[in-house]
């Protein structure tokens, strides 16, 4: 419980990424399937379950040594087999359970994926590989440009229908690259061919990190702002209180303005589910898009700021919204990794680290909804309930 209330925002955390189901992705994908049953959270609790009455039964044969221990001499008693069958009635329970889960978790995983014709979207993706150390300076800017037109034109000549960057791919205020004509919305214009693009917009005075729906005749048809932002690097928390102080402290350039947490993604190929940078950790805001009607998963991040071991935990996070969703992602990273996942949650294909990519595939859309999509986390309430009963029913012993 406590996970998901801090999760949820009724306790003022922009950060979730402590559930211990993440310790089951991206390899346990048969486990990974009762997130469709009522998100992390059955996943957590069946970790919880298992592995506490494995401790349990342990801790019952601790218990039975010391009893012993104490009483050498006299015969072994009655309550003693007891003890001994309660340990292996417990032991017979966690094992039960856990095949039960698995096989709970096969069933899911074992359903074939309709895949129609008409529902089909070839996607390029790119990964720019621009290191932050030049990103927000003339240099970075220069080869942003220069890598992601060049990529842009080579997916388009492939064929695809929509090209994916990543987050602020493009450092810049997009309606300035529009009115500009940069190279790359000028790609946009010869080429025709849609592109999400990551960028900054404005809201008022502040500035917003955005995805941009930008077609083929260089509309920009619909916009996404980062709900989830980064504490201190992308905004100040308190900042009416100490913003002047972090102001001084903090070398980031901390004013970005957050997001509305209802936006809906429109595309010309349906709605998507949209998540940049970490916003892959939090299950209930790609939910909440599902239920609105999303058809697919779009990931923009950067990553470069990390080894590689926090862009393997990003990756992890996307294949777990893909199976809790049911929906395919398409993950584009600025240095790794970029990735496209299937609704089971299998990687399709993943890029290198620190490297210049681009990438073409078919995706699928689909408009299924789980258990999870449909309810959401009813389990963590029912557990809440059934501890709440039992509870009162010892007590009243």
């Amino acid at each position: 419980p406590a996970e998901r209330y801090w999760s949820s925002g009724v306790f003022p955390s922009p950060l979730w990424w402590t559930s211990l189901s993440y310790t089951q992705s991206p390899h346990n994908l048969i486990i990974l399937h009762l997130g469709q049953l009522s998100g992390p959270t059955t996943i957590t609790a069946a970790i919880v379950a298992v592995n506490g009455l494995l401790a349990e039964s342990i801790a019952v044969a601790l218990n039975k040594r010391r009893q012993e221990d104490k009483n050498l001499s006299s015969p072994v008693s009655n309550s003693q087999f007891s003890i001994l069958n309660s340990q292996f009635s417990i032991l017979n329970i966690a094992i039960g359970l856990l095949i039960v889960l698995h096989l709970i978790g096969f069933v899911l995983y074992s359903r074939p994926l309709t895949q129609p014709t008409a529902t089909a979207l070839k996607i390029g993706i790119i990964q720019g590989n621009i290191p932050n150390e030049i990103k927000l300076y003339s240099e970075g800017w220069r080869r942003a440009l220069r890598g992601y037109t060049t990529g842009y034109k080579t997916l388009a000549g492939e064929g695809v229908e929509a090209v994916l960057t990543p987050e602020t791919a493009l450092p810049l205020l997009w309606d300035e690259q529009v009115r500009v004509r940069s190279p790359f919305y000028s790609a946009i214009l010869d080429k025709g061919v849609l592109a999400w693009v990551g960028a900054f917009g404005k809201q008022g005075s502040s500035l917003t990190n955005s995805l941009f729906t930008v077609t083929g005749t260089g509309e920009t048809f619909s916009r996404f702002d980062k709900v989830k932002l980064v504490p201190l690097g992308e905004y100040i928390p308190f900042e009416q209180v100490v913003g002047n102080l972090v102001d001084r402290l903090s070398p980031l350039n901390a004013h970005l303005v957050a997001g509305k947490p209802t936006q809906i993604f429109e595309t010309p190929f349906g709605k998507a589910i949209v998540g940049i940078c970490y916003e892959s950790a939090f299950a209930y805001h790609f939910r909440r898009q599902a239920v609105a009607g999303g058809q697919f998963i779009l990931t923009a991040s950067n990553n470069a700021h990390y080894s590689e071991t926090m862009p393997a935990q990003h990756h992890a996070q996307d294949v777990m919204r893909a199976v809790e969703t049911d929906r395919w992602a398409v993950r584009a990273t600025n240095t790794g990794y970029s990735g496209i996942v299937d609704p089971h949650g299998r990687t399709r294909w993943l890029s290198g680290i620190n490297t210049y990519e681009i990438y073409a595939d078919t995706i699928y859309r689909r408009q299924t909804q789980t258990l999870y999509v449909r309810w959401g986390d009813w389990l963590t309430p029912m557990l809440l309930g059934l501890a709440i009963i039992s509870w009162l029913i010892v007590n009243r012993r």
